[in-house]
């Protein structure tokens, strides 16, 4: 049985859930569902993330979040950079999650299932974000990290978040070996935001 959230159609029961959650300044209304990653509340990755976050100097564009879930990445960094905002997941239910956020919350967002990369809507991305589906196994992760590069801009940056025990070491000398540079932007609780910039 495929139950797991990173599936493309899990099967287990639905079990919806609304609830709030303040992300960038906003107050989300969020629905989840079973079946898809983090459902009870905004995974910490994710809030460290969104925080630690930096746009200002990267190129004007589109900002793609892979491995989107119910969105609170997408849809808090769209509401705060004002950019148009792709987001992707393998996960069938984790995309009409999103949809749906997006429309509670009054933020436009092209959301729609992908595989990874194999499905996008656009050539090149100003920022690629990713809170990367750990228990798909490394082969996945390394994946995300190293097709992000030909799809910047000059100028544009992959930003992740990964636990250290999770990977954090091996992901960032992967994105070192891609971008030819990484950087720790913060650690909190052994949570790393790393980013690359595309030289």
């Amino acid at each position: 049985m495929a139950n797991h959230y990173y599936s493309e159609n899990p099967e287990t029961a639905h079990d919806l859930h609304q609830w709030s959650f303040e992300l960038a300044g906003k107050n989300f209304q969020f629905v989840t569902d079973s079946g898809v990653f983090s459902r009870g509340t905004v995974d910490y990755g994710s809030r460290v993330l969104i925080e630690h976050f930096e746009a200002e100097d990267l190129p004007a564009g589109t900002l793609l979040d892979v491995g989107c879930g119910y969105g609170p990445i997408g849809l808090a960094l769209a509401h705060r950079t004002q950019r148009p905002v792709e987001m992707i997941d393998v996960n069938n239910r984790a995309v009409e999650l999103a949809q749906e956020n997006a429309k509670r919350n009054g933020i436009e967002a092209d959301i729609h299932q992908s595989n990874i990369y194999e499905t996008l809507h656009q050539e090149t991305y100003a920022v690629i974000i990713s809170n990367p589906p750990i228990r798909a196994g490394k082969k996945v992760v390394h994946q995300i990290l190293i097709e992000a590069e030909p799809l910047l801009e000059v100028g544009g940056s992959l930003t992740i978040v990964i636990q250290k025990k999770q990977g954090a070491p091996s992901a960032k000398s992967r994105m070192e070996e891609v971008f030819g540079n990484a950087e720790i932007v913060a650690k909190d609780k052994g949570y790393y935001i790393i980013r690359s910039i595309k030289e």
